[in-house]
């Protein structure tokens, strides 16, 4: 169980972050989809010194609460991570011929006009400092209900891509969490 020192302007600050899907386009409504985004968050968990602190995958966005390390910064890891997992989901979103999602992806990389041949994830992740206690539970309790505004299920604890589990039911069978209670 870690202990957060909320102290701006650190390298292991916590910060809350969004990553929208470009239109808010409905991609994570299977199970393979939700399972390479928790992958690749592991896999930047223990490789690039990503700390979570709190997430929730939604089907067309994802928020974290999270810190980077002296060794590598969160931009960087973020921008590694939506770089990976944007290939992953379009190589899936091919093997699967979901042609509506693609043809939308590569509109919208047309429309950039980089020269890409799809755009998965928006620009950016919108960090927020989260730098008080009072301000952290705000921004859990926003991410852990956002299932439960949406009508997807009647409690936090039973969205199974929530760091809601983690906190309420101690299952960290998903994605571990370090936890700040």
């Amino acid at each position: 169980m870690s202990h957060w020192k909320f102290i701006p302007e650190t390298e292991d600050q916590l910060y809350f972050l969004t990553s929208s899907i470009i239109y808010w386009t409905y991609i994570f409504n299977e199970p393979t989809y939700f399972e390479i985004i928790i992958e690749s968050l592991k896999h930047c968990q223990q490789h690039k010194s990503l700390i979570i602190a709190g997430y929730v995958i939604m089907p067309n966005h994802l928020h974290l609460i999270c810190a980077g390390s002296k060794e590598r910064k969160l931009a960087d890891t973020m921008r590694d991570f939506k770089h990976y997992t944007a290939c992953k989901i379009l190589d899936n979103l091919r093997l699967s011929q979901r042609w509506k999602e693609l043809e939308i992806f590569h509109r919208a990389a047309i429309k950039e006009g980089k020269g890409n041949e799809h755009r998965f994830w928006t620009e950016g992740t919108h960090p927020i400092l989260v730098d008080t206690e009072k301000m952290f539970q705000e921004k859990l309790n926003y991410m852990h209900n956002n299932p439960v505004r949406k009508g997807f299920v009647a409690e936090p604890e039973h969205w199974l891509y929530s760091s809601a589990r983690n906190y309420i039911l101690g299952d960290h069978s998903i994605l571990k969490v370090e936890c700040y209670n």
